[in-house]
């Protein structure tokens, strides 16, 4: 499993890059985590939905409520184009700590 302190720290552009493939509703992206991460990292209702709450006031996503002919209501999240940007600058950043940490573990130890 990976720590829950980890996978807070991945969970704004985990859940934009879900976005960017389609809009989604909340447990369907709880889903796709567990299903993306080979059931390593999991995510509750009371962790996605503050984030998705926060994104929406951020004006990353926007939300809307769909009801389909045979199920219940269900709030439908869509990525804005704010949030494809705000992507892109979360993936560079990421791509930096990647960097970084590949560096460190492959420096070989030095022998005094």
């Amino acid at each position: 499993m990976i720590s829950k302190n980890l996978t807070a720290a991945t969970t704004r552009p985990i859940i934009l890059s879900i976005l960017k493939q389609g809009s989604s509703y909340g447990y369907l992206i709880i889903k796709k985590i567990k299903e993306m991460s080979g059931g390593r990292m999991e995510f509750s209702d009371g962790m996605l939905y503050p984030v998705l709450h926060r994104l929406e006031k951020d004006g990353l996503i926007q939300s809307n409520w769909t009801v389909s002919d045979d199920t219940r209501p269900r709030k439908y999240y869509e990525i804005t184009e704010a949030g494809k940007q705000a992507l892109i600058e979360e993936k560079e950043q990421w791509q930096q700590v990647h960097a970084v940490l590949e560096k460190l573990w492959n420096v070989k130890p030095s022998t005094s």
